[in-house]
């Protein structure tokens, strides 16, 4: 089973002249999105650097006095990229990192120069954060979040400045912002997107679903969701999707290090799985029974008792001092707030049971 490492093995050393940009390489430039490069990259388009440099500087930097990166993995991604003939030239700018925890926003962004003329701009996905996971479940209740706004800017700044053809990507979170920012732009720049990719990046409300920038782009977008893909298919969409091989299991395949490679593009599959069916439907028929409003009081006093401590990233809610924040902070919560939640979790697992007596033959 090969993966994206196995890919820069065999393919790193031809060029984009060579040969052009494929699906692989986007999730590669997506992922490259995941790493603060904080002062590495330029903010604007004043001046640029190339990968190989910029990754050069970043593994060079004390760990204590580089910006964060998601896991070991995208290290070694970065090692790989800055070998890599087909990668460590290309120019990266534009470079735009946001995380604002009074406005439960999370967002990044770069741009990436190819050969062809083109720019890629590649949009960070969901980091460790709480503040990234509470915007995610805000997309559940609104119709549009900070980052999808900020997205939605980058992508008409850099599209007013830049007069080339333009393609865009994300994993995760960064597909939904991919595609959001692609719909967002006026039809006076619509035209020059080549390409938009979302690797496992969730749906829309129906807000943005109606919009024509959506409904125009709909033959531009390619979206990949592995397996047994539970982020890939929250929420909705009208594009077509592409189902991945991963060589992990359940949720753990979100992992684009484990999706399987052949040649330029993935290892694909017919379908998603039972198991990924069943949780779309148990998921969907849940967020059915509660209204924008039920949604947003549950999502609030969860994320208001997480944040209760000093953890900022999502595994720091387990160290004793922050759970013991936790347990005082549910002294303090509201009754009405409590039972929202603990209704709401009754319902999931309502919705849950009945999506298996679905799914299991009657005798």
């Amino acid at each position: 089973m090969t993966n994206l490492f196995d890919y820069l093995t065999w393919r790193g050393d031809l060029t984009m002249d060579q040969v052009p940009l494929c699906p692989v390489d986007a999730l590669i430039l997506s992922a490259l999105s995941y790493v603060h490069f904080d002062d590495l990259i330029p903010k604007g388009g004043r001046s640029s650097i190339s990968i190989g440099q910029a990754a050069q500087a970043y593994l060079a930097t004390p760990v204590e006095k580089r910006g964060r990166c998601r896991c070991e993995e995208d290290l070694k991604l970065l090692r790989a990229l800055m070998e890599a003939p087909r990668f460590s030239p290309l120019l990266l700018s534009h470079y735009e990192d946001q995380f604002i925890p009074e406005e439960e926003t999370q967002f990044g962004a770069l741009a990436i120069s190819l050969p062809d003329g083109s720019a890629f701009l590649a949009f960070r996905g969901t980091d460790a954060t709480l503040v990234g996971w509470k915007e995610d479940f805000n997309m559940s209740f609104m119709d549009t979040v900070p980052a999808q706004r900020a997205a939605a800017d980058y992508a008409q700044r850099f599209a007013a400045a830049f007069s080339g053809p333009v393609r865009l990507g994300g994993h995760s979170k960064g597909g939904n912002l991919a595609i959001f920012a692609a719909a967002s732009l006026s039809a006076a720049l619509r035209y020059r997107i080549l390409e938009v990719y979302s690797f496992d990046g969730p749906g829309f409300t129906s807000y943005l679903l109606s919009q024509p920038g959506y409904q125009e782009l709909l033959t531009r977008i390619f979206t990949f969701v592995p397996q047994s893909s539970v982020v890939g298919m929250l929420l909705e969409r009208k594009e077509p999707y592409t189902v991945v091989r991963s060589a992990r299991v359940g949720i753990f395949q979100h992992d684009p290090y484990a999706w399987e490679v052949l040649g330029g593009g993935f290892v694909t599959a017919e379908e998603v799985t039972p198991g990924s069916r069943l949780t779309d439907r148990a998921v969907t028929a849940w967020l059915s029974q509660l209204t924008p409003e039920q949604r947003e009081q549950v999502v609030d006093t969860v994320y208001g008792l997480l944040s209760s401590g000093d953890a900022n990233l999502l595994e720091e809610t387990f160290q004793p001092q922050n759970l013991a924040a936790i347990v005082r902070a549910l002294k303090d919560t509201p009754g009405k707030d409590l039972l929202a939640v603990t209704d709401s979790l009754s319902r999931l697992v309502r919705s849950a049971a009945q999506a298996i007596r679905q799914d299991t033959p009657s005798s």
